[in-house]
């Protein structure tokens, strides 16, 4: 996609635009059952924000600090794990998230890996709150 001819609104999938301009879950969630954060070599941030209702994920919300291919991977992450169990987020990857985007470009395959990343850093601090639930209190 590094192509010249490369026209960003007509050759990118509708999946891709759409996940690429979502603002619904941009949103830092004050004392989350869980967060997690990952900063990609390129200089990327994304951050997950979850929330959840015994064992689902009842809302996640993200921040980003990256290019559209990274905010299309984070908002991407978000559809596919709200509503799911923590074992069920646990399974998502970045395939899955390249795979439903459509037209990520090959050379912006790191963006799902930072994305899924911090989502896995996310459902970690989870277990840790669920475990040791006077860490909720503390947040780093």
């Amino acid at each position: 996609m590094s192509d010249a001819s490369f026209d960003f609104w007509n050759d990118h999938s509708p999946k891709f635009l759409e996940m690429a301009f979502r603002t619904d879950k941009c949103e830092i969630v004050e004392n989350p059952d869980g967060y997690g954060k990952n900063t990609g070599d390129c200089g990327d941030t994304v951050e997950f924000f979850i929330t959840l209702n015994d064992n689902r994920i009842q809302w996640i919300s993200f921040a980003v600090n990256g290019c559209v291919n990274t905010r299309a991977c984070a908002n991407t992450v978000v559809m596919m794990a709200e509503g799911k169990s923590l074992s069920e987020a646990w399974k998502l990857t970045p395939e899955q998230v390249v795979q439903y985007l459509e037209t990520l470009p090959p050379e912006s395959l790191h963006c799902a890996e930072l994305a899924v990343g911090a989502l896995y850093l996310a459902l970690t601090n989870c277990r840790k709150n669920r475990q040791e639930p006077w860490r909720k209190l503390y947040p780093k």
